[in-house]
């Protein structure tokens, strides 16, 4: 894409409102099939004003989901094809991967041009993925202000408040009347467009309260703001880990908040539609991380993904090489009573699923603060108490099943009781690995279905088979 094109990919303000509400295309018909086959066909043909009639209609979001829709060789064709459409609202909207392939076909300058009209927060999404070197050739193309915004975000930690917060926000003086605050919005046309409160600030630019613009259109003029102000704020620091922050929206139902350095001082402001994509962002990646899937992202190159993949693979290879092994100590009771080998791995595996029930849960609760400390012990008796009687319903229903089925009370004691001990098992590894885990600031979500499962295997197959040979069944 040449310079010449971007500037016409870039357009004003007022320009890009405009595109994002001329949209009228049904919503029924909006990135079905029918839809993207029609763009691909387009694109195949190379008839490009056609290509720009079937986008023009789309919001920027669906824009962006197009493009993850369309082939990965087709994309940059795509992006120049639209011209004009591919404002910054696209950008911002896009899959990291996806813009980054974008990104990187760009030359520094249209790149540097792109970051300056974003939010400083989408900014430093967009530069943060990018090779080192490619990144400081773009900040040193952008403007000074712009460019000391975006390296201040980048020094901090990643998936931090520091990173997620917006610099632009409005701040006055808590000693401001409203009337005052009414006319210093309406004349400074380089605040915000978009806001939900005011943070009101003392000489050292701490901030002692917030205003919502409800409360500010409702008071009289003449009314200071500290007599209006909401003085019980959340104040967010700027090295918070980014789903701490999430969590503080959630728990206190929050719009908007305050991100203040080390000594206090505001800096920025983290607003819902950033906590929104953290949300979802988080759930996503502990459900991957259980797994062992991954990112995910179905955008994310193959070779990152096989091996991000196989490296859990390895690891689940070689615990099932140690529950094999215990099976190898039964041999010759397997060989006597060759029915083992057919009923033990139900033990197993109704073992593995309830360890993963209690895996699922104890690993939700250490993410979104249920499980702390001080519960740990409660939530550990709570999981014995549902393993015992889990355990006991199953081990009834499995061991009057086997006797009845293959006339022989005994077999069907044993699976019994197997079933009742791996499940006490699975029950105690679920909250424990992840608590153990936490403890030595391992994430839960990453490790422990390796060592839950193994747990389970391992004690299924030894149970089962150490009942079998105590009692004289083999």
């Amino acid at each position: 894409m040449s310079e010449a094109d971007l500037k016409e990919n870039l357009p004003e303000d007022e320009a890009a409102e405009a595109a994002t509400e001329s949209g009228s295309l049904d919503e029924e018909n909006r990135l079905k099939p029918e839809f993207v086959r029609n763009v691909k066909d387009a694109l195949d043909e190379e008839d490009f004003d056609r290509v720009y009639d079937l986008v023009e209609p789309l919001h920027p979001a669906d824009i962006a989901d197009l493009f993850e829709l369309v082939d990965e060789d087709e994309r940059l064709t795509l992006a120049r094809s639209i011209r004009d459409l591919m404002g910054v609202e696209v950008i911002a909207e896009l899959n990291d991967w996806v813009r980054e392939l974008l990104v990187e076909a760009l030359p520094a300058e249209v790149v540097a041009e792109i970051a300056e009209q974003l939010d400083t927060d989408d900014a430093v999404a967009m530069l943060e993925d990018l090779d080192e070197a490619d990144q400081r050739a773009v900040l040193a193309e952008m403007e000074p202000e712009d460019r000391a915004a975006i390296e201040s975000a980048l020094s901090y930690p990643e998936e931090s408040a520091g990173r997620l917060m917006s610099r632009e926000f409005v701040a006055v003086p808590e000693t401001m009347t409203v009337g005052d605050l009414i006319d210093f919005l309406r004349e400074h046309r380089e605040l915000p467009t978009e806001f939900w409160e005011v943070f009101c600030v003392d000489p050292t630019h701490r901030p002692v309260g917030t205003c919502a613009l409800s409360w500010i259109l409702r008071c009289p003029r003449n009314i200071p703001l500290y007599d209006v102000m909401a003085r019980d704020q959340t104040l967010i620091p700027a090295d918070m880990d980014q789903e701490e922050v999430a969590l503080r929206f959630q728990k206190y139902a929050l719009i908007s908040a305050a991100v203040v350095d080390a000594s206090g001082r505001l800096i920025g402001q983290i607003t819902v539609d950033d906590i929104v994509h953290i949300i979802q962002e988080e759930a996503g990646e502990d459900a991957l991380l259980l797994s062992g899937a991954g990112d995910g992202d179905i955008n994310e190159p193959i070779l990152l993904t096989v091996r991000a993949r196989l490296s859990w693979l390895v690891v689940n290879l070689a615990t099932a090489i140690v529950a094999s092994s215990v099976v190898g100590l039964f041999q010759g009771a397997i060989a006597r009573f060759a029915l083992l080998a057919v009923l033990m791995p139900i033990v197993s595996g109704m073992g593995g699923n309830a360890g993963t029930q209690t895996l699922a849960v104890v690993v939700r609760a250490i993410a979104t603060n249920q499980l702390t400390d001080s519960n740990t012990w409660r939530m550990i008796v709570r999981e014995f108490r549902i393993a015992v009687a889990n355990g006991t319903a199953l081990g009834v229903l499995i061991g009057g099943g086997t006797a009845l089925l293959f006339a022989n009370p005994l077999l069907g004691a044993v699976i019994g009781a197997a079933m009742v001990i791996n499940n006490l098992v699975a029950g105690l590894a679920g909250i424990l690995v992840p608590v153990t885990l936490q403890r030595f600031k391992v994430d839960p979500a990453v490790s422990s279905a390796v060592f839950v499962t193994t747990a389970t295997d391992v004690m299924g197959f030894f149970s089962f088979l150490g009942l079998a040979v105590i009692t004289g069944l083999a």
